[in-house]
């Protein structure tokens, strides 16, 4: 009798297994990038990262600990924005990026070359923090610390000051290490900005999301003060019944931020998500064929 609850039960928890590994193994890879590659050459990336760096060559302290202490009022002050959930996701890539950044931290470099290690590191980086974000491993204020998403972003202030602070940092390490440095600094820089646009490609964009439930007004509020997402009642509930339709936008980053809101109102609530982008060329022929 409950099969088909037991079912969702099932996918609900292999999903989070699924999350959680990936919060795990993004967390791993960027402190590959970080200590096997770009530390070992003193390459200096923008960014928390990049400040973290610098201040670990100048201190002899471990990177780790700085990556630790300085994103962690990031996730403090996001936490008003965020549920609970997000936030211990937050908190475990924090905690696998920060113990494998300390775990390798003694091992020797992979590359000797200046180059590959900037490529590599770079790659390593952007691709271990846009997989934490994509599982919800960090919380969209990494945009704060330099890597932007592809479509949206800070305001056009918070842009001057953030690419302000990325070239100070840039410059710091070319005057402490020397501008060849700084060279390959930009170079790693610039491919884990690409590696984090790359493991977030669509993400920001916006999906149409239909909500049927009995309580759309409630649930209108609550996406109003939590996602600041304005909800339109497209049908309202009936005395007899009859669940109302609440439709809005959200992007994928909100996807489970806003099913945890509805569900906390009603649990027999129905949500449907649908792309609100064209359909590529590809999918079109593929969509056609299948």
């Amino acid at each position: 009798m409950n099969q088909p609850l037991d079912h969702e039960l099932s996918a609900s928890g292999r999903s989070r297994l699924i999350r959680i590994l990936s919060v795990i193994c993004g967390g791993l890879l960027a402190a590959v990038g970080l200590e096997l590659f770009l530390m070992p050459h003193k390459l200096v990336l923008g960014g928390i990262a990049g400040l973290s760096a610098l201040l670990s060559h100048l201190t002899e302290m471990r990177l780790g600990l700085f990556l630790f202490l300085f994103n962690l009022p990031f996730i403090l002050l996001s936490r008003k924005q965020i549920n609970l959930r997000f936030a211990l996701y937050t908190l475990l890539g924090l905690f696998c990026l920060t113990v494998g950044s300390l775990a390798l931290h003694h091992f020797p470099a992979v590359s000797a070359d200046p180059l590959i290690a900037a490529i590599a590191g770079g790659l390593c980086l952007g691709l271990g923090i846009g997989v934490m974000i994509r599982s919800g491993g960090l919380t969209r204020n990494v945009r704060e610390q330099g890597f932007l998403l592809p479509d949206g972003g800070p305001a056009k202030s918070a842009e001057v000051v953030i690419m302000l602070f990325n070239c100070a940092i840039l410059l710091a390490g070319g005057m402490l290490f020397g501008w060849d440095q700084a060279m390959y600094s930009i170079i790693a820089y610039l491919l884990a900005f690409e590696g984090v646009r790359f493991s977030l490609r669509g993400l920001s964009r916006s999906r149409a999301v239909w909500i049927t439930s009995s309580r759309c007004e409630d649930i209108r509020k609550a996406l109003k003060l939590s996602l600041k997402r304005d909800a339109k009642l497209v049908r309202a509930s009936s005395p007899e019944g009859q669940p109302g339709v609440l439709f809005c936008l959200a992007s994928r980053l909100e996807e489970d931020a806003l099913t945890s809101i509805v569900r906390s109102f009603d649990q027999d609530s129905k949500i449907t998500v649908s792309n609100t982008q064209p359909d590529s060329i590809a999918e079109w022929v593929r969509r056609k064929i299948s």
